[in-house]
């Protein structure tokens, strides 16, 4: 960027944005209750009562997270333990920023928690994903955090790996991810409110030679490390931003062109929601709610509040 385009960018267009993502909550009074209910939040997260010990093989469930967004990661975590017959084991990227004030209270819900740090993804990138071999990815994983979440997990590892968003909550028992995970077999993923990928269909068609479903969602992803060709999603990259820029949901246009055409397991929409609005906003009677864009509000007001209480008071 020349130094001009930062200027613009410091004095009109970072103002102008949080401006409009101020009114896309809901203007200054709602943005003002979203803080409060996550400053509680946050310190509530801390003092989650520790879940009954469960009997079986752990599930493994990635996450990446950092200072931002530890409480969140407890919560999701804690509310998927708390409605599954099965101990968890959860892998958590470190986004950078994990202190020992990030780690003390995720390690005592879950002790059982592998803490990957930054240092040793970066190792891991090194040498599978060497910058002068994919210098757009490697790119990518510098300036847009959402791609480390694809990278992290899977680069220079194989087997299948189910990776959440944090800001996630379960109400009821996650059976349908419980049993792709005892048993995976074909990629997962979670279905949109919207089709949010950010580059045209033709030009994300052309790259994948098949039709990209529509409302392809990654706030839970399962896909398998051994089949991913970085050669072909470095090209990918590297094509769709020449041709139509960069874009905030690359990482989903990329996951949703590499599982076009296979017979996905698709979380169903009903019971996986995605920006949840009333009545089941506030009634949560689904297994999950991921809280995208302006559904926000009823996660940091009201959900996390209803999904720590005791099931018997709901």
């Amino acid at each position: 960027m020349s130094l001009l385009g930062r200027s613009l960018y410091q004095i009109w267009h970072r103002p102008v944005g949080a401006i409009s993502s101020v009114f896309a909550a809901g203007g200054p009074w709602e943005v003002a209750r979203n803080n409060r209910g996550r400053a509680e939040m946050i310190k509530t997260a801390a003092d989650l009562p520790l879940l009954p010990s469960r009997d079986g093989p752990p599930l493994e469930l990635h996450l990446l997270t950092g200072q931002r967004f530890w409480d969140m990661t407890a919560f999701c975590l804690w509310t998927f333990a708390r409605h599954c017959d099965r101990p968890i084991a959860p892998k958590i990227y470190d986004d950078g920023t994990i202190t020992e004030d990030v780690r003390a209270p995720l390690l005592r819900l879950f002790p059982a928690t592998r803490f990957i740090t930054q240092q040793e993804t970066i190792a891991r990138l090194d040498t599978h994903l060497p910058i002068g071999k994919y210098p757009v990815l490697r790119e990518r994983w510098i300036n847009y955090p959402n791609i480390r979440k694809l990278l992290d997990p899977h680069v220079g590892r194989k087997g299948w790996k189910l990776v959440l968003d944090s800001d996630l909550l379960f109400f009821r028992e996650p059976t349908f991810l419980i049993h792709w995970l005892s048993n995976p077999d074909r990629p997962l993923h979670a279905v949109d409110y919207e089709t949010s990928y950010g580059y045209t269909r033709p030009l994300m068609e052309q790259l994948a030679g098949a039709k990209v479903a529509d409302l392809v969602n990654v706030g839970v992803t399962g896909l398998n490390g051994s089949q991913i060709d970085w050669d072909l999603l470095e090209h990918w990259c590297d094509t769709l931003i020449k041709k139509e820029k960069t874009s905030y949901y690359l990482e989903q246009a990329l996951i949703a062109m590499m599982v076009a055409g296979d017979r996905c397991k698709v979380a169903p929409a009903a019971d996986y929601i995605t920006l949840p609005t009333l009545p089941e906003a506030l009634e949560c009677q689904s297994v999950m709610h991921h809280y995208v864009a302006h559904s926000k509000k009823w996660y940091f007001q009201h959900n996390w509040r209803i999904a720590s209480k005791d099931s018997t008071n709901r």
